[in-house]
């Protein structure tokens, strides 16, 4: 853990970092064949609904010593042509889902169960739903899903930027087809937990690609007045800042998640809560995914595209190709290289294209004297290294 910890300190000051921005066709190359799957499954395997939504009867019996299994093969021939979703509760009883029948099949289809299962016919409770609940149920989720896309579009725009506002939105459709996409391929039924938990998952999804946005918006203030950084430099550095922080952040969520569905669900046999918690899964690894790998990469592509941001990568490039042949002609000459302040000092000066420098202004002979006779320097005053004081002798006192 502490080598984690100092992991992130060190991403947080830009000492080591991951280059996500420069690899984003490879994060784009990965997500586009995950939805292609998610969606090919999504049309092939369909979404298998819920008595909720397609109408049916639920019968709940006590307690029994029989497995889930074992139920389905007694109760094979009892629901006709209609399918049977059997699931354990917790209380040791099992819950028996069969859509698509009336109220007069539901009796007999009870007295059925009743008798394979060896139990008392008032034991099994019976419950008849409509569809009807379940469109109603449908129709408000969809509607609340196009509310909150519109107010997160209109949100972002204003408080960062139209760019940032489609990253975010792009983002958030990739992750409900993922979710959906799975729902379909492993077959889980949906329910209105699973509704509940594809709207939980918009809000998780989001908060990572805020928090990125943020500290972007922060950085990129004044870019164009230097040439140092590209804005696809200022997006890694960004993205890098905050990485481990979204990646505890979504451990931490995807912890007591993953209890639910695999110890919950799967060795408890509480079945029920497979469907909220197998969203929330799904939902939460993909939001941290593509806020990290697809949201930033994007706002990067769509701000390099604007002509001051082209004019900024010019400059950049120019200048580390200069550097680089300097580095090389010193090399050559067995010269020290400038120093971190030296180039600091020189890299922050901020760029103004409407003043020129004189020809010679920058030459300077030894001991501040100019090569050219008559002409002073551009610079007479020594760099402050921080701990040098007086006329520049180490020790600051005047003599």
């Amino acid at each position: 853990m502490s080598k984690l910890g100092n992991l992130g300190h060190r991403l947080h000051r830009g000492e080591i970092s991951y280059d996500f921005v420069a690899k984003r066709r490879i994060w784009y190359g990965v997500s586009i064949l995950i939805t292609i799957t998610a969606i090919i499954g999504l049309a092939v395997n369909g979404l298998k609904e819920g008595i909720e939504f397609s109408g049916g009867a639920v019968f709940n019996t006590p307690k029994t010593s029989m497995s889930v299994s074992e139920v389905q093969h007694k109760i094979a021939g009892d629901t006709g042509e209609n399918d049977a979703t059997v699931q354990k509760l917790g209380n040791g009883g099992m819950r028996i889902q069969v859509g698509g029948v009336s109220t007069d099949e539901s009796k007999q289809i009870q007295t059925s169960i009743a008798k394979d299962l060896g139990m008392p016919k008032t034991k099994i409770d019976a419950e008849i739903v409509g569809p009807s609940w379940g469109k109603e149920i449908s129709k408000k989720a969809l509607e609340g899903l196009i509310i909150f896309l519109v107010l997160v579009v209109i949100y972002l725009a204003i408080a960062f930027e139209w760019r940032m506002a489609v990253a975010a939105l792009v983002a958030l459709l990739h992750d409900l087809t993922i979710t959906t996409g799975v729902y379909a391929i492993v077959g889980f039924e949906v329910s209105p937990g699973t509704v509940i938990g594809l709207l939980t998952i918009l809000g998780y999804s989001l908060y990572d690609t805020v928090v990125v946005f943020d500290g972007l918006k922060e950085a990129s203030k004044d870019l164009t007045k230097q040439n140092r950084f590209t804005f696809s430099d200022i997006a890694n550095r960004s993205l890098n800042g905050t990485l481990v922080r979204s990646i505890n952040t979504t451990v931490v969520a995807l912890l007591p998640v993953a209890a639910l569905l695999f110890i919950g669900g799967g060795i408890l046999g509480a079945g029920t809560l497979n469907d909220i918690a197998l969203a929330l899964f799904v939902g939460l690894t993909a939001g941290a995914y593509s806020s990290i790998f697809i949201a930033t990469p994007i706002v990067a592509d769509l701000k390099e595209r604007e002509p001051q941001m082209k004019a900024l990568r010019k400059r950049v490039l120019a200048k580390r190709t200069a550097d680089a042949a300097k580095a090389q002609q010193a090399a050559a000459n067995g010269q020290p290289l400038p120093t971190s302040d030296e180039e600091a000092l020189a890299d922050d000066e901020p760029v103004d294209d409407d003043e020129a420098t004189p020809a010679g202004a920058g030459v300077v002979g030894p001991r501040g004297q100019s090569p050219v006779a008559g002409t002073r320097p551009a610079r007479t005053q020594p760099v402050n290294r921080g701990n040098r004081g007086g006329r520049g002798r180490p020790s600051g006192k005047r003599r």
